[in-house]
């Protein structure tokens, strides 16, 4: 745990914001993935969700910011960011990726609120970025540098939404 004594330095820790995302989904995904194993672009899956970003809120104006390369923010207005999911069976993953995006913000001289936009679901999810939130992204930033250090991936994880992961064939054939 971070001690406020504790100086955290946000340019050694920062990373791709679909990498904060994986650690939460599966870190054997993200390992790969940083590895430049990628699967996405033969699933259906992925295929749906940028057609759902494509459709969802046509009218907004600022539409799939990329910011350092590293962080592409789907919405941005003056006051709020929002991301577009197509579901929230990963609500987690999808919180911690937008406090992420605010923790960034917040290091390069940004605020902003932020929401989640579920418009398969009409639902949305308002996120803040606080004390404790903040010390959660910092331990997640440190444990996926942890991870990425590794010379193997972790085994696979054999969760109920492997079978539908664009990675699926990749680490269960023999």
């Amino acid at each position: 745990m971070q001690h406020n004594s504790e100086k955290v330095n946000f340019n050694d820790l920062k990373t791709n914001g679909i990498k904060v995302n994986y650690y939460l989904i599966c870190q054997r995904k993200l390992w790969l993935y940083d590895r430049k194993i990628t699967m996405e672009n033969t699933s259906d899956k992925v295929k749906l969700g940028k057609i759902l970003h494509e459709d969802s809120y046509s009218d907004s104006r600022s539409k799939e910011i990329m910011i350092d390369d590293l962080i592409c923010i789907d919405i941005v207005d003056s006051e709020t960011i929002r991301e577009v999911k197509s579901s929230d069976k990963m609500k987690d993953a999808d919180r911690i990726q937008l406090l992420y995006y605010l923790y960034y913000l917040k290091n390069i001289g940004v605020y902003r609120n932020a929401t989640i936009n579920y418009p398969k679901q009409r639902k949305k999810e308002y996120i803040e970025l606080d004390e404790n939130s903040e010390k959660e992204i910092i331990e997640i930033l440190k444990n996926i540098k942890v991870i990425l250090e590794k010379d193997k991936p972790i085994p696979v994880i054999n969760k109920p939404y492997c079978q539908k992961c664009a990675y699926y064939d990749f680490c269960y054939s023999e």
